[in-house]
């Protein structure tokens, strides 16, 4: 919302959340016309070799960075020490659908955070001062923006896995899926979005929990929630980098043995990038239009395209034509607009209206 422009910003996230669930959509479409079972399979068999190896590189980063952004602190033992007893025996999971019931709990949490959000939205907002301009309809940062959004509502990379994981894997059945979980994606998302912006308008930082006081315990609980989210999600997405590995390098089949060696180096990686790196607005910003907006826009249409039968104006073809234009759009314009005016983090510093006088001052101006 900062970036964008409130207003715009709503209206980005609607058109994201579109696009998102019809792309998903394609991609199973296509599959079922190239009689592939995964998203690699499908970009082989349409685009070959290259396109293959191209895929593989945008899947394997994105969900290893989803495992790098996840850690805004400096405790590096407790990192540790969650890592090894939670996360990795977690991720040793073989089968994605085990990881169901984890998910379901992740999903939980994030109401769970969402309502401290807008707790505070009501209870904290008094406090922060509003900056300059907080309500105009659209900023010049808005393709950044669409990264971010593009980020947030991907599942591209496990769309093949989930599907096959279906009781009836069916196109009828995954499109009912597909509409459900983006329309409560989007939900969750708007309601974060205007809460958060609505509370810190200008101030809004790269990650919304560097807003919150250092003494607030409610923002703290939700900080402890989100931590055990990403400790509960990043299970799903080295699922999806392993199996990249596996795919490339192993012709699909890990022993057991490599099967934990790979799993137990991914992990060691991305835990041990996470612990230098503490800003999380440039990540997702450069995670958005250099993996997720190909995997949402560009490759799922490209691929629609290539193997559709039905005739050049066919709303199919037409809608996916556009999707293309845009992915190619957003990637570029936003990865040079990112690289010249990236978020910037607080880096744990306080917020200026968190200190004693301000807090002072607020008091006294409200109503007995």
């Amino acid at each position: 919302m900062k970036e964008a422009g409130f207003p715009l910003g709503i209206l980005l996230l609607f058109v994201v959340a579109l696009i998102t669930d019809y792309s998903i959509i394609l991609l199973i479409k296509g599959g079922n016309l190239s009689s592939t079972k995964t998203y690699q399979e499908l970009v082989k068999k349409t685009y070959g070799l290259v396109g293959y190896l191209i895929l593989s590189v945008l899947q394997f980063l994105y969900p290893f960075i989803v495992g790098v952004d996840n850690v805004l602190t400096d405790r590096h033992f407790i990192i540790l020490l969650t890592t090894i007893i939670f996360t990795l025996p977690i991720s040793l999971y073989r089968d994605i659908a085990k990881l169901g019931k984890v998910s379901l709990l992740s999903l939980v949490l994030t109401i769970v955070i969402l309502v401290v959000v807008m707790v505070r939205a009501v209870t904290f907002s008094p406090q922060v001062p509003k900056s300059e301009n907080a309500w105009i309809f659209a900023k010049p940062n808005a393709v950044q923006a669409v990264g971010v959004m593009s980020f947030a509502f991907i599942c591209h990379h496990n769309s093949f896995l989930i599907y096959g994981s279906l009781e009836e894997p069916t196109l009828k059945n995954w499109s009912q899926v597909t509409h459900m979980s983006v329309a409560l994606a989007l939900v969750i998302s708007v309601a974060f979005a205007a809460s958060g912006y609505m509370t810190f308008t200008g101030y809004t930082e790269g990650d919304i929990f560097e807003n919150y006081c250092r003494d607030d315990n409610l923002a703290t609980f939700g900080r402890f929630c989100y931590g055990v989210t990403v400790i509960l999600t990043f299970p799903l997405e080295c699922f999806v980098t392993r199996e990249v590995i596996a795919n490339v390098f192993f012709h699909g089949n890990l022993s057991t043995v490599f099967h934990v060696v790979v799993t137990v180096v991914i992990i060691a990686v991305a835990t041990g990038v996470s612990l230098m790196y503490d800003c999380l607005g440039i990540v997702l910003e450069l995670n958005g239009v250099l993996s997720a907006t190909p995997l949402v826009f560009i490759i799922p249409s490209a691929c629609y395209l290539r193997l559709s039968k039905e005739r050049w104006n066919h709303p199919d073809n037409l809608i996916s034509c556009l999707i293309l234009v845009l992915g190619v759009l957003v990637m570029a314009v936003g990865f040079v607009m990112t690289v010249l005016h990236p978020q910037e983090c607080s880096h744990g510093k306080e917020m200026f209206y968190c200190s004693p006088s301000n807090a002072s001052l607020h008091n006294s101006t409200l109503p007995p």
